[in-house]
């Protein structure tokens, strides 16, 4: 059949034939059956969906089966959108309108593509996105995570790994991750490649703080016998082109976001470009984070001179009171009136119990006031002395497991371990206060789900309960305030999570859930400098 192809105004185009029209359009003209297969294509449509020049008859075209099009109304209320891949890695959007043959089943379309404005607007709109996550998502884990999804998904990429540097600027953590497969020696394998003489181009990024972008780095990788560790996670999806933006806040390198490229994607200026928008919204992420913490420091020494005016309010006044009792026994002993017994005793009880009141308010104060893992002293020597200090203080009877048989404990982030302490303490401090239990445990684990590691933590208690009869608790509930708030936030800052519940046989558990990221050092182990 030969298609005519008319003006807006029904009529061929003035001095060209239909079948010129047809063959030097611009825009890609075809005929598809009910079916949704080509019947004809003029050269324009065929370059645009990648197919070979001659006959295309019965190849499949990237529209929809044109009866769900009729039954939808499309064609009569604008142009559709439609995604094909003309081969691996290239991908094309079509807008088309689709008219049907008057007497045939057989429809029109008419298309264009639309695949770069359509892109533009992906990535002004992920922009958009992360900068709404990074104002209103608490968690620095969460807000990178979902930033990696969006990165990968805007641009089809094979995957995406944002890393962020620890407080001590030696180590990164992976935050955030889409497209590979997570296995939890990842970092372990990585270190051993690099050991064999790789090199990590995400740390040349972050010692430069300049974008680096590596062509056919795939063929490279698997090349090379010092990748050989990696091959195996690093072989699937297949990627080609490679990028590693530096994320920096206030002019300091904070992590970094690497991009893998799938085949036949190229990095150009407006890939390159969409990369560091979004990982100036990674490093915003990063420093909103900081800036936290610091918030959390200022709430911590506000907390100490709080304890510290509780101090002069409590233990001062009990002291003089107890100095005015004893000294009343020396003015009358002064004044040649030895004291009635009676007298001494009731002096005696009343000094004793006032001691006993200055010995708990002092021992309180004390645990308030401790460090909370001391170099060298580890979160299980921590917890170990929080309740020994506890038990005796208040006669509780206390007991602490710890369940780390490959004491990778001891090599966790400093910062982490430090809010895992300061979530519990403040879990034993409630239940002191408020549960009147005789017996409290507090169990801390590492443990693996599925592929991801986690550090499990709780604190179980006999008592009565936090918010007593209110059943499940937290932050929102009687029982919630700025412990409880503060427990959560450290948790958030790990991507974790802070449970409090009734349990059925009374008393209560707050149990704590933090996922262990995988860690890569910046330096090399024998050198104090960065890698070349």
């Amino acid at each position: 059949m030969q298609l005519d192809v008319r003006s807006a105004a029904g009529q061929p185009p003035a001095g060209a034939a239909p079948g010129d029209v047809f063959e030097h359009a611009l825009e890609g003209l075809a005929v598809i059956d009910a079916d949704a297969r080509f019947v004809e294509a003029n050269p324009a449509a065929r370059a645009l969906c990648g197919l070979p020049a001659g006959p295309v008859t019965g190849v499949r075209s990237p529209f929809p089966a044109p009866a769900s099009l009729s039954a939808a109304g499309a064609g009569s209320a604008g142009e559709s959108t439609v995604e094909w891949r003309t081969g691996p890695g290239a991908r094309r959007e079509f807008a088309y309108l689709v008219n049907q043959v008057p007497g045939r089943e057989e429809w029109v379309v008419s298309f264009r593509d639309v695949t770069l404005s359509r892109q533009r607007q992906r990535r002004l709109a992920a922009i958009a996105k992360a900068a709404s996550s990074v104002a209103t998502k608490r968690s620095l884990v969460g807000t990178l995570e979902a930033l990696a999804r969006e990165v990968a998904r805007t641009d089809s990429l094979a995957g995406v790994q944002v890393l962020t540097v620890n407080s001590t600027g030696d180590r990164l953590h992976v935050m955030g991750a889409a497209g590979f497969v997570r296995t939890p020696d990842f970092f372990d394998k990585l270190v051993e490649c690099r050991a064999r003489g790789a090199r990590l181009a995400m740390l040349d990024a972050l010692q430069s703080r300049t974008p680096l972008v590596l062509a056919d780095r795939y063929d490279a990788v698997m090349q090379d016998p010092a990748w050989a560790p990696l091959h195996e996670m690093m072989g699937n999806p297949r990627w080609d082109w490679f990028a590693s933006v530096p994320l920096l806040a206030r002019g300091e390198p904070v992590g970094i976001l690497n991009a893998f490229f799938a085949p036949g994607q190229t990095v150009g200026d407006t890939e390159l470009e969409f990369l560091l928008a979004m990982a100036e919204q990674a490093a915003m992420a990063v420093d909103h984070a900081a800036l936290l913490e610091r918030e959390r420091d200022v709430a911590s020494r506000e907390a100490r001179q709080q304890l510290a005016r509780d101090l002069h309010d409590s233990v001062v006044q009990q002291v003089f009171s107890m100095m005015m009792q004893a000294r009343s026994l020396g003015v009358l002993v002064e004044r040649g009136l030895p004291p009635a017994p009676e007298k001494i005793a009731q002096v005696a009880d009343d000094l004793s119990s006032s001691a006993e009141d200055v010995l708990a308010d002092l021992r309180g104060m004390v645990v308030e006031l401790r460090p909370a893992t001391g170099t060298g002293r580890g979160l299980s020597s921590a917890l170990r002395s929080l309740l020994e200090t506890t038990g005796t203080r208040t006669g509780l009877a206390t007991s602490l497991d710890v369940e780390d048989p490959a004491g990778e404990l001891t090599d966790l982030d400093a910062d982490l371990l430090e809010d895992v302490y300061r979530i519990l303490a403040e879990a034993v401090h409630n239940s002191v206060k408020h549960a009147s239990a005789s017996s409290m445990r507090v169990r801390v684990a590492v443990t693996t789900h599925g592929s991801r590691r986690r550090l499990v933590a709780e604190v179980r208690d006999d008592g009565c309960g936090i918010g007593e009869g209110t059943g499940a608790r937290d932050g929102n509930s009687p029982a919630g305030g700025f412990g409880m708030t503060a427990m959560r936030e450290r948790a958030a800052r790990w991507g974790g999570v802070v449970r409090v519940r009734a349990l059925p046989s009374g008393g209560t558990r707050v149990h704590l859930t933090l996922p262990l990221l995988p860690s890569l050092p910046t330096m090399t182990p024998d050198s104090e400098e960065p890698t070349p």
